[in-house]
């Protein structure tokens, strides 16, 4: 049936089975990868699970490697009923500028610890926050 499809805007449950036959089982809604936030339980389309499970139907075993998972089992597809949060991307771009600019403090810190030449020592502070 068309309906039993993953795509975008699909609530699925899958089971992520392992070399050794052992599966795990993990629901999620498919999104945009604009609107994913794993943590809220949105998986993005553009990751390798979602790429894998996309157009395929509620039944389906298709294979999926990561770690010790061999493929990804599809337990059931129905209409997601739940909205992201529209602020998920802006969210991420902060959290990662943020670590752009806390591993830059810490690189410059380090440097100015490590560093010493002919004309003197090197201050970070001087280079600013």
């Amino acid at each position: 049936m068309l309906d039993d499809l993953v795509k975008i805007g699909s609530r699925v449950e899958v089971e992520l089975i392992s070399a050794s036959g052992e599966a795990e089982r993990l629901a999620f809604d498919l999104v945009r990868d604009t609107a994913a936030d794993f943590a809220a339980g949105f998986l993005g389309v553009g990751t390798p699970l979602g790429q894998a499970l996309v157009g395929r139907p509620q039944g389906a075993t298709v294979p999926y490697r990561v770690a010790d998972v061999v493929a990804a089992r599809i337990v059931r597809v129905t209409e997601s009923q739940r909205i992201p949060d529209a602020g998920a991307s802006a969210a991420r771009q902060a959290a990662a500028r943020e670590a752009v600019e806390r591993h830059d403090r810490e690189e410059r810190a380090r440097l100015s610890l490590t560093f010493n030449s002919k004309w003197g020592e090197w201050d970070a502070a001087e280079m600013g926050d």
